[in-house]
């Protein structure tokens, strides 16, 4: 029996060490340039991690994109935000991999798309081709580098997924980036649980002092602690040729030479990856942009990374014992550093006590909480919070308080406004908008029932009614009405709102449809000639924009052009 329970041990762990051996030479670059990073991945950003890599493009678009291995387009996704405009290669093997913020498709994508564009008079389009429609062969081009969606500067983001759609860091693929510095632990903190725990006689959140070593380690001055606590500290990673800042591979945390706490980020699910949240210290990235991951799993936290957990990395510390805690941070390539913390056990009186601001609100994460106020609700799902909380709720001069945004949420609340007492006419051009520390109207989508006006939302914070009477403006850019354009290629306009925002916009020339390309970071609309073949030399332009509470625009314009 025991010789039969190693010999399946021995064949289920190779069969595990078989499924995580990606293929390193399967797949080639999608860029022919140095590929130097901006972002890595499993890097921590706003409630997710990074998904893929971000290849600089020189500051520059239109580099050639090219597929990184034989196989089909899966889907295309043309989004105003997000990730612009990108594909989806499903190869043979079972992987996809993902170009995003793309500027153009290659020709025989293009067509397909703007085909289905025009069919759908639709700019933003989501599409799934058929296994043969757009078959594509390895290092095909198959795009152009661009800086559309939610993109901040000019670069590909570039993921490979698994069959199950969970992504997965691009380098076990064979994507050599150069490497040779060592993470950046730029700060340490100490955490302590209970009302008899503490470090240096406060259960506040105590910041690490430490110094570098010779050998490069990190070692923090001796703290004083009794009963449970626990650590948490800020990393960064630089790669060679490149000053950003990236994200760490691994983390781990020793303690008197045994492990009790480590992750990984290698790949996860996209449905986990918003429990970054809790892997942070939320309140001090809100307040000090920084964010210090914590060396220990909270009860809420469901991600998938977290290996080797002893009492989920908490420390329990006794009188009179001594302790060597050691946390070590690190990158894909193997490069370490590493931050010690002695500890000396010592039961000592709290002085310095942590505040709980109590309120008339208490809500527990795992049941539905409601509050209503005169014309105001807001509700929260269960699971909402991340734990339990005294909610800070307030009603005045039209504002509704939500506690803090310094408090992260993983479901939308619905926020609800009774405005039976409006006229009809202004009713019609109110909307819920989020306001900011400095005053600042942000539009959150607004849906109406009736004599009610409602929105979903996962930010606290202030929020308010909102009245848009202001129709969009829409001013042409390299041309004005009554001009011969035979010479042109683009027609240009600037569309923007002062309130609510753009919902929708139409673009028809002689009555028909026309594509209007949206760069929404720009507020600019681009037609291009090659679209479409007019007939005549006569011509009339009409463009439509209508704001979140229907206030619309109308530009008309005569011009000519000879073919």
């Amino acid at each position: 029996m025991g010789r039969l329970f190693l010999l399946l041990f021995f064949s289920l762990s190779t069969a595990v060490l078989a499924q995580t051996k990606y293929p390193e030479d399967y797949f080639v670059k999608p860029l022919k340039i140095p590929l130097i990073l901006s972002g890595t991945f499993g890097e921590l950003r706003s409630n997710h991690f990074h998904s893929g890599l971000d290849i600089k493009t020189q500051k520059r678009e239109g580099f050639n994109i090219h597929s990184s291995a034989e196989g089909y387009v899966s889907r295309i996704k043309i989004s105003h935000w997000g990730y612009g405009k990108v594909l989806y290669v499903t190869h043979p093997n079972g992987y996809t991999s993902v170009y995003a913020h793309l500027k153009k498709f290659a020709p025989k994508i293009e067509a397909y798309v703007k085909k289905r564009q025009y069919e759908k008079e639709s700019f933003t389009i989501h599409l799934f081709p058929e296994s043969n429609d757009l078959v594509v062969e390895k290092d095909e081009i198959i795009a152009y580098s661009g800086n559309t969606g939610g993109s901040s500067g000019p670069h590909l983001h570039y993921e490979i997924r698994h069959s199950n759609s969970n992504p997965i860091n691009p380098m076990f693929f064979g994507i050599k980036i150069p490497d040779t510095k060592s993470p950046e632990i730029r700060a340490g903190v100490v955490y302590s649980f209970g009302d008899s725990s503490q470090v240096n006689q406060s259960n506040k959140v105590k910041e690490l002092r430490f110094k570098k070593q010779a050998n490069g380690t990190l070692l923090a001055n001796q703290i004083e602690a009794y009963g449970t606590i626990g650590f948490g500290i800020n990393v960064i990673d630089k790669l060679d040729g490149a000053l950003n800042n990236n994200g760490i591979f691994s983390l781990n945390m020793t303690v008197n030479g045994e492990t009790v706490y480590h992750h990984t980020i290698d790949t996860y699910a996209f449905s986990e990856t918003r429990y970054l949240n809790t892997h942070i210290d939320y309140e001090r990235y809100y307040k000090k942009r920084q964010r210090i991951q914590k060396c220990f799993v909270e009860p809420a936290n469901k991600l998938s990374i977290y290996s080797n957990l002893i009492n989920n990395g908490y420390i329990n510390i006794e009188d009179g014992l001594s302790y060597t805690v050691k946390i070590t941070a690190k990158d894909f390539k193997g490069n370490i550093r590493s931050l010690i913390i002695p500890v000396k056990g010592k039961k000592a009186s709290v002085l310095v006590k942590k505040k709980v601001a109590e309120t008339p609100h208490y809500f527990k994460a795992n049941e539905f909480n409601k509050i209503s106020r005169s014309n105001v609700t807001v509700a929260f799902p269960k699971q909402s919070f991340y734990n339990d909380v005294y909610f800070d709720f307030d009603y005045k001069d039209s504002i509704v308080s939500l506690h803090s945004q310094s408090v992260p949420l993983h479901k939308n609340f619905t926020l609800t406004f009774d405005v039976s007492k409006y006229p009809k006419e202004i009713k019609k051009q109110l909307f819920i908008a989020r306001k900011n520390a400095k005053g600042r109207l942000y539009y959150s989508n607004t849906r109406r029932k009736e004599n009610r006006l409602y929105t979903l939302n996962k930010t606290l914070g202030r929020y308010t009614l909102a009245l848009d009477t202001i129709k969009p403006k829409i001013i042409p850019i390299n041309f004005k009405n009554d001009q011969l354009l035979t010479k042109y290629r683009y027609l240009k306009f600037k569309v923007s709102d002062n309130l609510s925002g753009i919902r929708f916009y139409r673009g028809e020339i002689d009555g028909k449809w026309i594509l209007l390309e949206y760069d929404a970071k720009k507020n600019l609309l681009t037609y291009d000639f090659n679209d479409t073949v007019l007939e005549g030399t006569k011509h009339t332009l009409k463009v439509t924009a209508i704001d979140n509470v229907k206030n619309t625009n109308v530009y008309i314009a005569t011009f000519y052009r000879k073919e």
